[in-house]
């Protein structure tokens, strides 16, 4: 029995240890140090993203305001525009919604969100490049734009109708009472409106002396070769009588279209400078969101 005791084990023979030690495992700590941490930063530039698109779309809201309320320019309504203006306050008011939905459900529905923005922003974009001229769409002009207004101005048909109304609404009547106290010198140096100065007195380079706002004198003498060819055919259209002055002038036209383009063209220049804004900040919240998911995957 002693023998048995003191004789090697099987152990022993093929070298095994009998109480082998365990692997060691890595601690839980060294496991989370190699994988990367969201950084906190990335919440704060989310958080500061969704403020800045939530502000960005107000604007937007003030627009829509001012395109139901605000006054018309001179006898703009005898162009088709209403219809143009309906169409924009729509178009704004969709992608006001849209816009605040896709930063409340971003983070559900990332792509469709994104697509669901940047449709009507970039039909939107389309209309404002249109609307300060930039270009023209093929099949015709865009209504509202400079170059369909300078055309439908050009219409004698439609002008005859501008004409009157531009009597109508005694324009030069009024700034005749205004400046019935004041002599040649002060009133050369009053500002006038474009309709004012084209319609209701002759150009300044047809050489006509003052006597009052609505009567100016002739020159006989004033010819192309005395005014080095600056002599136009509106200086003969002119006529010293309340009803006609300088309606039927070229520099009428002129007048009337650029009050008209400088309503449209403001318009088209918020539309751009407002959807190139919102695209830049919905691409970044998009960005930025994919980031957070990517971190948060690992």
């Amino acid at each position: 029995m002693a023998e048995n005791a003191n004789s090697p084990t099987i152990h022993d023979v093929i070298g095994v240890d009998e109480n082998p030690k365990t692997p060691t495992t890595p601690k839980a700590g060294n496991v989370k140090d190699r994988i990367p941490t969201m950084p906190g930063s990335i919440k704060s530039i989310l958080f500061a993203l969704n403020t800045i698109t939530f502000l960005l779309s107000f604007p937007v809201l003030f627009c829509i305001v001012w395109l139901l309320y605000v006054k018309e320019s001179h006898c703009e309504h005898l162009l088709p525009l209403s219809k143009l203006q309906v169409g924009v306050v729509a178009g704004l008011l969709v992608l006001f919604v849209i816009s605040n939905a896709v930063v409340l459900l971003r983070s559900r529905f990332i792509m469709l969100a994104l697509i669901a923005v940047m449709v009507p922003l970039i039909v939107i974009l389309t209309i404002g490049f249109a609307l300060v001229g930039a270009f023209r769409l093929d099949g015709g002009l865009i209504p509202g734009s400079p170059s369909w207004i300078k055309i439908m101005v050009s219409n004698d048909t439609n002008w005859n109708a501008i004409e009157t109304c531009i009597y109508k609404s005694r324009t030069c009547q009024d700034l005749a009472v205004q400046s019935s106290m004041i002599g040649s010198n002060d009133f050369s140096r009053r500002h006038l409106s474009p309709i004012e100065s084209g319609c209701c007195i002759p150009p300044s380079n047809c050489d006509m002396t003052y006597v009052s706002v609505t009567y100016w004198e002739k020159n006989p003498e004033a010819d192309d070769s005395s005014n080095g060819g600056s002599y136009n055919g509106d200086c003969d259209v002119w006529q010293n009588k309340a009803t006609k002055l300088c309606y039927e002038c070229h520099a009428c036209r002129k007048g009337f279209i650029s009050t008209l383009s400088r309503k449209w063209y403001k318009l088209g220049v918020f539309l751009v400078v407002e959807t190139v804004l919102l695209i830049v900040s919905h691409l970044l919240l998009f960005v930025a969101t994919m980031w957070e998911r990517t971190h948060a995957s690992w």
